[in-house]
């Protein structure tokens, strides 16, 4: 079954290079977003925030889904684990309030 299915797509990729013809056309080449033209030009640079945005965000998604585990297992943890939690979640909202006072998620 790997063969073949190797073999039909081999066969599609030839067939549609020899059958095909390509056709040149400015605006297939053209970006676009959402079926509209885009008014972006090459040299276009995100500003500094896009980035710390996404980077904090993943920073901070990742952070919790550290906290998954000990929730499923809670009980069988014990008490230190529900101690170590709280330090965690009062360490990340620590961080995430430092992150929020010095402008870091203000959108400019």
């Amino acid at each position: 079954m790997l063969c073949l299915g190797g073999i039909v797509g081999i066969a599609f990729t030839l067939l549609n290079h020899v059958l095909g013809t390509p056709r040149a056309v400015r605006s297939k080449a053209d970006p676009y977003e959402c079926g509209l033209p885009s008014e972006v030009q090459r040299g276009f640079r995100f500003g500094i925030s896009f980035y710390l945005v996404a980077m904090l965000f993943i920073l901070f998604d990742i952070e919790v889904i550290f906290l998954y585990p000990i929730a499923v297992q809670l009980r069988s943890f014990g008490t230190f684990a529900m101690v170590e939690t709280v330090v965690f979640v009062v360490l990340l909202m620590a961080a995430f309030v430092y992150v929020w006072r010095r402008g870091a998620l203000a959108w400019r």
